[in-house]
C-alpha cells in the first residue's frame, strides 16, 4: 500500500471515530431542537456520556447510549471521557485479564471515568470514589 493510500486510510478512519464528551454541570437538559424554547426531553446528571453528532455555535446534537438522539447546551459538556456501564453489572478488575481478581462491580448505568483504552478490548477505568481498574469495552457505552 502506497504512502498516500495509507495516510487517506488513516484520515479517513480517524474521520468516522465517535466524538464523546460528559455533562460537566449537576445536570443537563437534553431538548428535541437546538433552543431552550423547544421541548425538554430529558435531564442527565453530571458526568452522562454523550456522543456528539453535530456541533453548532452554542448547542450540540447528541447520542445517548439507548441511541436516542437530541440537543443540549454546548456550555453544559466537558472534554472528561466518561463510559456508563450497561449492563445489570460490570466487574472492574485489576488488570486487563478474564481471570484477574476484581476490584469492584459497578451497578447498571453507573459512570465510570474513562482513563485508557488498553489493547485486547479492555478500558482502565475510574470510579467517583477513587477505585480503579480495568473493565472489558462491550460492558459499557461511550468509547
Amino acid at each position: 500500500m502506497s504512502r498516500l493510500a495509507c495516510l487517506l486510510f488513516v484520515v479517513a478512519f480517524a474521520a468516522d471515530a465517535a466524538e464523546f464528551r460528559s455533562v460537566q454541570e449537576s445536570a443537563a437538559v437534553l431538548y428535541d431542537a437546538p433552543s431552550r424554547a423547544a421541548t425538554p426531553l430529558f435531564v442527565v446528571q453530571r458526568n452522562y456520556p454523550l456522543e456528539v453528532i453535530v456541533n453548532l455555535d452554542a448547542w450540540v446534537k447528541v447520542r445517548d447510549h439507548a441511541g436516542a438522539l437530541s440537543w443540549v447546551e454546548k456550555k453544559a459538556l466537558g472534554d472528561k471521557r466518561m463510559v456508563l456501564v450497561t449492563g445489570t453489572s460490570a466487574e472492574v478488575r485489576v488488570r486487563a485479564e478474564e481471570g484477574a481478581p476484581a476490584a469492584f462491580v459497578a451497578a447498571q448505568n453507573v459512570a465510570l471515568e474513562l482513563v485508557e483504552v488498553t489493547p485486547n478490548g479492555w478500558l482502565r477505568v475510574r470510579h467517583a470514589d477513587g477505585a480503579a481498574g480495568f473493565v472489558r469495552a462491550a460492558q459499557v457505552w461511550g468509547n
